[in-house]
């Protein structure tokens, strides 16, 4: 029975490096995702060549770049959800979200659910890299430098009292950096230490609802790969101790999916070249999968 899910890869690394987080998405796809959904295919968005320098006005890596390839990524987001598609789209980086966010602003006023490790909060200044997959969050929220926060003049992509931010526990080392804090502003943030003292259950439940209100027309889901227990997801490039379990994150799904108001999602970090036998890549896909189970 044909499904309403649609695959678009997005491999870009240009807001990180090329570490291998580019071959997510037919890692993934070989370990089943695309099949197991019996989703259709849109096509791939080739990333920009990569320049390690960062641009000397803006402290970031590749932003000139980034906004071009967040416009394709938006395009192609944008035609799929107009045919009454679900888009699945596989990074590449963090930075891939702000095409998605782009494409959705252009139709009207959606939420996030950010499931991740870190905030992304980092300002520029105090990104030691330069990577904007440190900032994501900051920008698609618009914050940072307006040649990728106000894309179109759209600034903000996501209002802050329209953005979950869930399952983070990097907050004190993005302070010891000088990171800005998330919870200086309106974003609803759930930090790891407040879900796992709730139960995924209450937790993944109390954040749906503060996007279910009539202003938004639907939420978007990003997940990337690090929001999981560094046990069992060792394949990603910032590790932390600690994070979600697979079951938890496909409980997560569940109850976002049950909501009825999720959009598209996208899957972010996961590098295959920490994962030599696919065995995790297998794991993360049947946890995605069974997540996804509530979605029609």
């Amino acid at each position: 029975m044909p499904s309403r899910f649609t695959i678009i890869d997005a491999p870009s690394i240009l807001g990180l490096r090329p570490t291998g987080v580019e071959y997510l998405p037919e890692a993934l796809k070989a370990a089943g995702l695309m099949e197991r959904l019996n989703a259709d295919y849109a096509g791939r968005v080739s990333p920009l060549p990569y320049n390690s320098e960062r641009d000397k006005v803006t402290l970031l890596l590749n932003p000139h770049s980034i906004k071009t390839f967040s416009a394709q990524l938006a395009d192609r987001v944008s035609s799929v959800i107009r045919r009454g598609r679900y888009p699945i789209v596989l990074g590449g980086d963090c930075s891939i979200l702000i095409g998605n966010l782009l494409a959705l602003r252009r139709l009207g006023r959606y939420g996030l659910f950010f499931i991740d490790g870190h905030a992304d909060f980092y300002q520029p200044e105090a990104s030691l890299t330069g990577e904007v997959a440190d900032m994501d969050l900051a920008i698609v929220s618009g914050r940072g430098p307006d040649v990728l926060s106000n894309i179109n003049n759209l600034k903000p992509l996501v209002r802050d009292q329209d953005i979950i931010l869930f399952g983070y526990r990097d907050g004190e080392q993005a302070a010891s950096f000088g990171s800005q804090d998330v919870r200086n502003t309106g974003i609803n943030s759930f930090d790891l230490t407040y879900v796992k003292e709730l139960g995924i259950t209450i937790a993944a439940s109390e954040a749906v609802k503060k996007l279910l209100k009539d202003e938004l027309l639907g939420f978007w889901i990003h997940i990337d790969a690090d929001v999981l227990d560094d046990s069992i997801m060792p394949a990603v490039d910032y590790r932390l101790n600690g994070g979600l379990s697979f079951y938890e994150l496909s409980e997560l799904l569940k109850i976002i999916g049950a909501s009825d108001r999720t959009v598209g999602m996208d899957i972010t970090i996961f590098n295959p070249n920490f994962d030599s036998d696919g065995s995790i890549a297998h794991k993360l896909v049947s946890s995605v999968l069974e997540g996804l189970s509530l979605i029609k």
